[in-house]
């Protein structure tokens, strides 16, 4: 599974953390959404 350029490294402080957090609750949904829309 490949995120943008391969950056999985956390950033950094806070926003590091926040940003990976969103990035992979975002990655869940479009798994999610994509799984649901193939099945149908």
């Amino acid at each position: 599974m490949r995120i943008g350029n391969g950056r999985i490294r956390p950033l950094g402080g806070r926003t590091g953390c926040l940003l990976m957090i969103a990035a992979s609750v975002l990655i869940s949904i479009v798994c999610t959404v994509l799984g649901n829309v193939l099945t149908h």
